[in-house]
């Protein structure tokens, strides 16, 4: 028979869920090195209603810098309406364009840098340079770097150059240092809106990717959790049902137990299914994450999941239910002998529904491969397993030991589904996991989780 030797757990196949192999775990990631998620992903919580009625809107937020803007502007432009050469009326009408375009800074911050851009030029080259405009169109050329989409504002450095040359052609300045100071400061609060919107925009994709990546492992999770259930059930039953079949015709009392082991194991299952189905139904939709908001975009809340009642979502099974689901398990022919160690009820919860889950998915694959070594299960004959729980408290470690003497391992064949659930269950701990032929025949899993 083949010895455990090292090597690497190779990518999920179909084959059959038994090799020779001592799989070392690797190192875990932030994502998957945390302990089993308990329930569905919390949802984004709202702000509630009072808060977000004590918070101005933002178009009341424009507005009323609009509104100022243009009282400044006006002010100015009556106070200087002396030496405006086309009068007062179109002088206050470029103010009002000005501050309107302050006003579409958010809702179209491109077509509003435009027109304050427009308007500061006529002013400067067919009325009066005023030196209160400026400030408004710098506002404005930081909007559109703040809040456009990406493409839309990096026109913002090209618009400016006109502009600028526009408004000091109007003042007729004399000094080349002061234009292409005041032009470095305008490129500048692009630049600093440019930016954070580019912050806010990754800060927002990174935080939709970590909850897709929570969502998705808890998914991951209750794959695993179904595939032990269904796939230790089914091979009981399958069995139970076979047996059943044989001894019909010679046996009907026989034939009568099995029958009414099969239907509990069936009730029992069930119970199972539902829970972890209760499960599933109360995750929240996972987030496309394909295309992130736009540069300076409000960014949509991600929508919450509705929680949905599962009346089966009781308490998962642990080591302490071991003893029902070995009693399941004889049913199928095999012999099992447990030898628990009494400072397992001490587990931490995750580790103690993990090895349950692990011990489950060793017998299944006893009973599906011990007798005959074709995973059909169909042989005749009782295989005696042992299985042994034991906390070593010189590392501290959680210590499961899995044999059975059954028809040993073939050569050839790789880990299937089963094994591999088991090593991605070991990973989790940071533990290691060992499987192959035993010393006198058979197949042996030894799985050590770490318990500090």
């Amino acid at each position: 028979m083949p010895t455990p030797t090292p090597t690497t757990v190779p990518e999920p196949t179909s084959s059959p869920a038994h090799a020779s192999a001592r799989v070392p775990t690797p190192v875990p990631t932030p994502a998957s090195a945390s302990r089993p998620a308990r329930g569905p992903v919390p949802a984004l919580r709202r702000r509630p209603a009072a808060l977000r009625l004590a918070r101005p809107r933002a178009a009341v937020v424009d507005g009323a810098a609009a509104v100022a803007f243009l009282a400044a502007m006006a002010a100015e432009r009556l106070g200087a309406a002396g030496e405006i050469r086309v009068g007062p009326v179109p002088a206050l009408a470029l103010s009002v364009l000005l501050a309107g375009a302050l006003a579409l800074r958010r809702r179209a911050p491109l077509a509003g840098y435009l027109a304050g851009t427009a308007a500061l030029s006529a002013e400067a080259l067919f009325v009066l340079p005023s030196p209160v405009t400026p400030y408004a169109n710098l506002v404005g050329l930081y909007s559109l770097g703040l809040y456009a989409t990406r493409g839309r504002a990096l026109l913002g450095p090209v618009v400016v150059l006109p502009g600028m040359a526009a408004y000091f052609a109007g003042l007729a300045h004399t000094y080349p240092a002061v234009p292409a100071g005041v032009l470095f400061l305008w490129l500048l609060a692009w630049a600093v809106g440019y930016a954070t919107a580019r912050r806010h925009e990754e800060r927002e994709r990174a935080r939709l990717l970590l909850r897709r990546r929570v969502v998705l492992d808890e998914r991951a999770r209750i794959a695993r959790e179904l595939h032990d259930l269904v796939g230790h059930t089914l091979n009981v039953m399958l069995v139970q049902a076979g047996a059943a079949r044989r001894v019909l015709a010679r046996d009907p009392e026989q034939t009568r137990e099995l029958l009414t082991g099969l239907e509990h194991t069936g009730r029992e299952a069930l119970d199972e299914l539902d829970r972890v189905l209760g499960l599933l139904r109360r995750q929240g939709p996972v987030p496309d994450v394909g295309s992130g908001p736009g540069p300076g975009a409000g960014v949509a809340p991600v929508p919450a999941p509705v929680p949905v009642p599962a009346p089966g979502a009781g308490p998962q099974p642990g080591l302490a239910d071991l003893p029902r689901l070995v009693g399941r398990t004889e049913q199928a022919g095999l012999r099992v002998t447990v030898r628990l160690d009494p400072a397992t009820r001490e587990l931490p919860r995750t580790v103690d529904r993990s090895a349950y889950r692990i011990v489950q998915e060793a017998l299944t694959n006893t009973v599906k491969h011990a007798r005959t070594g074709t995973g059909t299960g169909s042989g005749n004959g009782t295989v005696d397993v042992t299985v042994t729980v034991a906390v070593r408290t010189e590392a501290p470690v959680l210590e499961l030991l899995v044999s059975d003497g059954g028809c040993g391992v073939p050569a050839g064949y790789t880990p299937g589904r089963g094994l591999l659930g088991i090593a991605e269950r070991v990973a989790m701990f940071g533990g290691t996991l060992e499987h192959g032929g035993g010393d006198g025949g058979g197949f042996r899993l030894r799985v050590t989780l770490p318990l500090g």
